[in-house]
């Protein structure tokens, strides 16, 4: 029985944002076992004086691509699955010591990079992994060129490591199960247009609510949710009406819709970073023109879209969405959010809440007797300060994830 006793903590309380000082935390195997305000008696396990530094939870980010090795998403098409595997393990690892040690992928890994960090094969995150989303043809997960003669065979469904191109109830039927019986945590919809898909306006809709209906009743058979790719209200409510649990961005959210997904209990996850990492360095990466538009147009109401759902009472949680080059810059996002949402609200959103969209409050999130021993230290108080959460680690010395020690410089 491996024991891990950590003294003299300053202990971030996530779910009230309090810095408790003096504290001391004992971890047996994969859990937390005791929390306390004085010294833990604990002979057999290892001992790490914390020197008051704080002591947190692993983040979670709810929006990566950590399989997309490349702001180019068609050129992926074309990069062998093994060179994926490893691009991934690097994007992992940056992750990792950036303190997350939990993700939701929502496109692109699948069973096998998730069994490999779990077999301790690749060193990263837990993934919570959706496999490939959903999309309707043209919609914002069909990256395929266009052709003069299009193939228009009602059956199919076109795969690509990212997305099943799918039309029609019964084809999103058996996209979704197919995703499902290969281990989907949730299904992911594309349900509106997006920034890196090129030929489809950001402001439409996507799938019938038949479809999305669908999806929808396929993930619930399997005890899971669905969450839905969407920017504009008809889309926001379209897909919550059909029963969607979280929406993804949102950035063109008005007040209306903001209340009906508060009235409905579903969450959002917006992803300001990426717009701004598309804006500034997608010229020079060659990232499409007609892209960079809508990412302009994104970028410019994001701050807004968060203040709407602040007001509304929208269940908020923390995400990125980076792509290829862009991930070392995952943890700007925090200061994105820092206009509109204090620190402790911020870092609320990336542990407790987060923890529910996974449907893993309690495990995930907090450090009390009984969860997951994921634990952060943290050189500064990131409630004063979101700077120390930024860069590539650097003020994060110290990493554990199920009570395993991946990173200790303290």
């Amino acid at each position: 029985m491996a024991q891990v006793l950590f003294d003299n903590c300053t202990l971030l309380h996530t779910p009230t944002g309090e810095m408790l000082e003096g504290h001391s935390v004992l971890v047996v195997d994969d859990r937390v076992e005791e929390v306390s305000d004085s010294s833990i008696s604990a002979p057999n396990a290892r001992r790490v004086d914390v020197g008051g530094k704080t002591l947190m939870p692993g983040m979670i980010d709810a929006h990566v691509h950590c399989t997309a090795a490349t702001m180019n998403l068609a050129n992926m098409a074309y990069m062998p699955a093994t060179l994926m595997a490893h691009e991934a393990g690097a994007i992992l690892r940056g992750m990792l010591a950036r303190g997350f040690t939990t993700i939701r992928d929502a496109a692109g890994a699948d069973r096998g990079l998730a069994a490999a960090v779990d077999k301790g094969l690749v060193r990263g995150p837990r993934i919570y992994y959706a496999g490939r989303a959903l999309s309707q043809t043209g919609g914002h997960g069909d990256l395929s060129p266009i052709p003069d003669d299009p193939e228009l065979c009602a059956c199919g469904i076109k795969s690509t490591w990212m997305a099943h191109v799918a039309d029609g109830v019964d084809a999103v039927r058996k996209a979704a199960r197919e995703e499902l019986r290969r281990g989907a945590h949730a299904i992911k919809i594309m349900a509106s247009g997006g920034v890196a898909s090129p030929t489809d306006p950001i402001r439409n809709t996507q799938y019938s609510t038949d479809e999305l209906r669908a999806i929808v009743e396929e993930a619930a058979a399997f005890h899971t949710y669905a969450f839905a790719h969407a920017y504009s209200p008809a889309a926001i409510t379209r897909a919550v009406e059909a029963g969607v649990r979280t929406i993804e961005h949102g950035n063109l959210i008005d007040d209306a819709t903001a209340r009906l997904m508060a009235d409905r209990g579903a969450y959002i996850v917006p992803t300001l970073v990426t717009y701004e990492t598309i804006r500034e360095f997608g010229p020079a990466m060659g990232f499409p023109e007609v892209s960079l538009r809508k990412a302009d147009e994104v970028l410019d109401i994001g701050l807004a879209s968060l203040e709407i759902c602040k007001r509304a009472g929208v269940n908020m949680g923390f995400g990125t969405d980076l792509l290829g080059e862009m991930h070392p810059h995952q943890s700007r996002e925090f200061l994105i959010r820092s206009e509109v949402f204090s620190p402790a609200e911020i870092i609320r959103s990336a542990t407790v809440t987060n923890a529910r969209i996974l449907r893993m409050e309690e495990q995930l999130g907090v450090v009390e007797p009984g969860a997951l021993a994921d634990i952060l230290v943290v050189d500064g108080d990131p409630t004063r300060d979101l700077g120390v959460l930024q860069g590539q680690g650097e003020h994060i010395p110290f990493v554990m994830k199920t009570g395993e020690i991946l990173i200790d410089r303290l």
